[in-house]
C-alpha cells in the first residue's frame, strides 16, 4: 500500500506535507515542525489504516480521501511555513483556506526631507529617514491622491521644482510656485498640513469635492464634474464606520474575519499614531461541501493564519506595534515567529476582550457586516454553485480565466486571456499574446504554456475556459497534469454543421465539454449565458489585438513592397522568421539563407532607416 509505506518512511525533520487522492489530484498542504509526528497524528493504523478518530469532520473527510503522500524537508518551521504558503497560493488544494487576494497594497507617503513635499502612492518602501506613510488602502488611494492636488495648491509635479519658473499650475491657483521663491517652507509646511487632514477625514474631503463637484457643474465643466462624481464614489467607499481615535500613539494593525456561506471576509484596520486611518478588505474562499458549522473554529484559524502570513509576507512600511484579532487563534506563536524572522522585530498577536481595542474589534466586524451585506456575497454565489454542480468541478469558480486565439491565414497571430473575478470582468489582469504558430492547436498550447508558467507569481485561478472542442479541452488537460496542478476546465464550441464549426452559423448551438461529459445546454440556460459571456469576452478582446497587429504588420509589409521586395518574398521571410521583430533583428547571413545578397542587404538597410 503506497500509503502506509510512505508513513513509514516519513522523516522526523521540519517540512512541508502533501495529501494526494487516487486520481493524483492534491488535496491539502501543511507544515509541521517533526513532519513524522504531525502526519501520523490524522491516522490510526489498527485494525487498518483509518482517519484518526479525533479530527473535525472536514479533515476526517479530507484524509479518508488520500491515496499519496508527498513531503518536503525544510531548516526549520518557519521556512517551512513560508514554504507553505507559497506552495498553497500557486498550487490551490482543495481543502485548504485559500484567499482570494494576495497583493501589494498602496501607501500614500510625504518625504518631509525635501523642502517642499509632495504627496505621493507608492507599493514599495522607499529609502528615507524623514518619510511618513499612509495607509495601506485596498480601494480610493489613487483618488484620494488627484483629490487632494484638486483642491490643494501644492506642488503639482515632480518636475515642477527643476524647471525654476512658474507653470500654467501657478496661472490657474494649483500651486504657489515655491519654485520661483514665492512661497517660504513654514507657509508650505501649513499648505501639507492642510492636504493631511483631508487624509485623516474623509468626510471632509468628501463634503470639499462635492463642493468643487457642483462648481464645475454651474461653470459646464461637465467632464470635470464627472470626475469628481466617480472619485467620491470610490473614496466613499474607502471610508470607515467610525472615527475613533485611541489616547496613546500607538500603531495597530487589526485583523477580523467573518464567515458566510461559502466564502468568509477579512477586514483590516489599521491604526496609526492612535487614529482609526484606513482599511482594507479580501475575500477567503472556504470551498468545501459540508457543514461549514460544524467547522467553523477551525476554519476561522486557518483563514487567520492565510491573512496574516499573507500580508505580512510582503515588505510593509510601517509595522504595529501590536496585532488586533477578532478571535482566539491556534497558530499565534507559529505566527509571532514567522513576523520577527522577517522583520526583526518581535509583535505580539492579542485578542482583547475589554476596553478600547475591544472597541476596535467591534468596529472591524461590524465593517465585514457591512461589506457582506453591500456585497450581498451568500446570493452572489449561486451562479457558480450551480456551474459547479453542472460539471462536477473540483472548486466553486470564483475567478475564471478565459483564452482564446485569433488571426487571418495565419498572420497576427495572437493570444487573449480575460478574467472574472469578485463577480466582474478584472480587466487590470486581461493579458495579451504574440504568437508563433500557425495551427491553432499549437496557438492554444503556447498559450496555455506560457499561462503556466506565471502561476508563481500570478497564481492559478479557479477554472479555466478554453474556446475550443474536445481535443482542446484534453490539451489543457494535459498541460495542468504535467505540472502537478488541478484546475478545472471548460471547453465551448459550435456544433458542427456541414461539417464546419463556425460562429457565423446561426443555427448552431454551443456545446460544453469537460473531463466529465459533454453538456448541451438550452440557450435560456443561465448557466450557459454566463460561460458565452466569458467566451464572448475574450473573443471581443483577441479580436481587437488582432486587428490592432494586423495593421502593424500590414504597415510592415507595404513598407517592404516600397523597397522592391515583392509579396512572394514577404510570405518566404514570415515563413522562415515568424515575424517581422524577428526579421528585423535578422543577420545578413540569415537572409542570405532565402535571398539574394541584394535584397538582404537592402531589407537590413529599410530596418536601420526605419529606426
Amino acid at each position: 500500500m503506497i500509503l502506509l509505506d510512505k508513513l513509514k518512511n516519513i522523516p522526523s525533520s521540519s517540512g512541508v506535507y502533501q495529501y494526494f487522492n487516487k486520481d493524483g489530484h492534491l488535496l491539502y498542504i501543511g507544515k509541521a515542525k517533526n513532519l513524522k509526528n504531525r502526519v501520523k497524528s490524522y491516522f490510526k493504523f489498527t485494525p487498518k489504516l483509518e482517519p484518526s478518530n479525533n479530527l473535525s469532520p472536514r479533515i476526517y473527510k479530507m484524509i479518508s480521501e488520500v491515496y499519496n503522500l508527498e513531503w518536503i524537508i525544510t531548516s526549520n518551521e518557519n521556512d517551512a511555513l513560508i514554504l507553505e504558503n507559497s506552495l498553497i497560493k500557486q498550487l490551490k488544494p482543495k481543502y485548504n483556506v485559500l484567499l482570494r487576494d494576495d497583493k501589494t497594497y498602496p501607501y500614500l507617503y510625504i518625504d518631509y526631507s525635501q523642502d517642499f513635499p509632495r504627496i505621493e502612492l507608492t507599493r514599495k518602501i522607499i529609502k528615507g529617514k524623514n518619510i511618513k506613510y499612509f495607509g495601506p488602502y485596498s480601494i480610493g488611494a489613487r483618488d484620494i491622491l488627484d483629490s487632494i492636488y484638486e483642491i490643494v495648491p501644492l506642488v503639482q509635479k515632480k518636475s515642477c521644482l527643476a524647471s525654476k519658473q512658474a507653470c500654467l499650475f501657478h496661472q490657474i491657483n494649483k500651486c504657489y510656485a515655491p519654485c520661483e521663491n514665492k512661497i517660504t517652507k513654514e507657509n508650505y509646511r501649513k499648505i501639507i498640513d492642510k492636504a493631511l487632514e483631508y487624509i485623516y477625514n474623509k468626510n471632509k474631503l468628501i463634503n470639499k469635492l462635492k463642493l468643487k463637484m457642483q462648481e464645475y457643474s454651474q461653470n459646464c465643466r461637465f467632464e470635470e464634474a464627472l470626475t469628481l462624481r466617480d472619485r467620491i464614489k470610490s473614496i466613499e467607499k474607502s471610508k470607515l464606520k467610525s472615527s475613533m481615535d485611541l489616547t496613546n500613539n500607538q500603531n495597530l494593525d487589526i485583523f477580523a474575519i467573518k464567515i458566510v456561506s461559502s466564502q468568509a471576509i477579512v477586514v483590516r484596520l489599521f491604526i496609526r499614531e492612535g487614529k482609526l486611518t484606513s482599511s482594507n478588505h479580501d475575500l477567503i474562499k472556504i470551498d468545501f461541501n459540508e457543514d461549514i458549522q460544524n467547522n467553523e473554529n477551525e476554519i476561522l484559524n486557518e483563514s487567520y493564519k492565510r491573512a496574516i502570513i499573507n500580508y505580512y509576507d510582503n515588505d510593509i512600511p510601517i509595522l504595529p506595534n501590536e496585532i488586533i484579532v477578532a478571535n482566539e487563534i491556534l497558530y499565534k506563536n507559529d505566527l509571532i515567529s514567522f513576523i520577527k524572522t522577517k522583520f526583526n522585530k518581535k509583535i505580539d498577536i492579542l485578542y482583547p476582550q475589554i476596553g478600547n481595542k475591544k472597541e476596535l474589534i467591534n468596529i472591524a466586524l461590524n465593517n465585514c457586516d457591512e461589506l457582506l451585506r453591500i456585497n450581498n456575497i451568500s446570493n452572489s454565489t449561486l451562479i457558480y454553485k450551480d456551474i459547479k454542480n453542472l460539471f462536477k468541478l473540483e472548486q466553486t469558480p470564483y475567478r475564471i480565466e478565459t483564452f482564446d486565439n485569433s488571426h487571418m491565414m495565419g498572420q497576427a497571430t495572437v493570444g487573449a486571456m480575460v478574467v472574472w473575478d469578485d463577480n466582474k470582468f478584472d480587466k487590470k489582469s486581461f493579458r495579451h499574446y504574440n504568437l508563433n504558430f500557425k495551427d491553432e492547436y499549437s496557438q492554444m498550447k503556447e498559450l496555455l504554456t506560457r499561462r503556466v508558467e506565471k502561476f508563481k507569481t500570478n497564481p492559478a485561478p479557479n477554472l479555466w475556459i478554453i474556446d475550443g472542442g474536445s481535443t482542446l479541452l484534453k490539451l489543457a488537460l494535459d498541460i495542468c497534469q504535467s505540472i502537478g496542478i488541478l484546475i478545472d476546465i471548460i471547453a465551448i464550441s459550435k456544433e458542427k454543421i456541414d461539417s464546419k464549426s463556425k460562429r457565423s452559423k446561426g443555427s448552431a448551438k454551443d456545446i460544453l465539454y469537460h473531463k466529465n461529459g459533454i453538456h448541451r445546454l438550452l440557450s435560456s440556460d443561465k448557466r450557459l449565458q454566463f460561460i458565452q459571456r466569458q467566451r464572448d469576452e475574450a473573443h471581443r478582446f483577441a479580436i481587437t489585438f488582432h486587428k490592432k497587429q494586423k495593421r502593424v504588420e500590414d504597415k510592415q509589409i507595404s513598407l517592404l513592397q516600397l523597397k522592391g521586395i515583392g509579396e512572394v518574398k514577404v510570405k518566404k521571410l514570415l515563413l522562415y522568421f515568424g515575424t517581422f521583430e524577428n526579421i528585423k533583428k535578422a543577420s545578413l547571413n540569415e537572409f542570405k539563407n532565402i535571398l539574394n545578397k541584394k535584397d538582404s542587404i537592402m531589407i537590413i538597410e529599410h530596418f536601420k532607416n526605419m529606426d
